[in-house]
């Protein structure tokens, strides 16, 4: 039975930037890395948000045979509070757009993507279940 996202691992070509940028956005070191410093790692995590959701890097030179360094495929969204400001400041950092903010027919369900410096897709999105689950572990 699945049970909640547990880690989401994107690829980078030079870990120690992708070390660098995501400690920028997120305003957080890794909290684990493997090999540990100072060597250069092969993998790495953050821990994010409500849940301590774990974003982790690997080398790319680990990937499985025959992957993709093309942005595509499956687009994971994090939730963000403030999605215009969020989509403004990965642009800001250097991410390229992959798909605009986008609101989905009359919903309150709104998303956005961007291409990180390392080929990954990165989605953010306002929606309103997330909000509704975080309202109700408040009571």
């Amino acid at each position: 039975m699945f049970r909640g996202f547990a880690t989401i691992s994107l690829y980078a070509d030079d870990l120690a930037a992708a070390r660098d940028w995501y400690t920028e956005l997120l305003g957080q070191e890794p909290y684990y890395a493997f090999p540990a410093a100072p060597a250069t790692p092969a993998y790495m995590e953050f821990r994010v948000g409500d849940d301590g959701d774990e974003l982790g890097f690997i080398d790319r030179k680990y990937a499985p045979p025959g992957a993709s360094n093309a942005p595509g495929g499956a687009v994971m969204h994090w939730h963000v509070d403030d999605l215009a400001g969020t989509f403004e400041k990965l642009l800001a950092m250097g991410a390229k757009e992959y798909l605009p903010i986008t609101s989905h027919g009359d919903s309150d369900f709104t998303t956005a993507s961007v291409v990180d410096p390392f080929g990954n897709v990165l989605g953010i999105m306002h929606n309103p279940h997330y909000l509704e689950i975080l309202a109700a572990r408040e009571h």
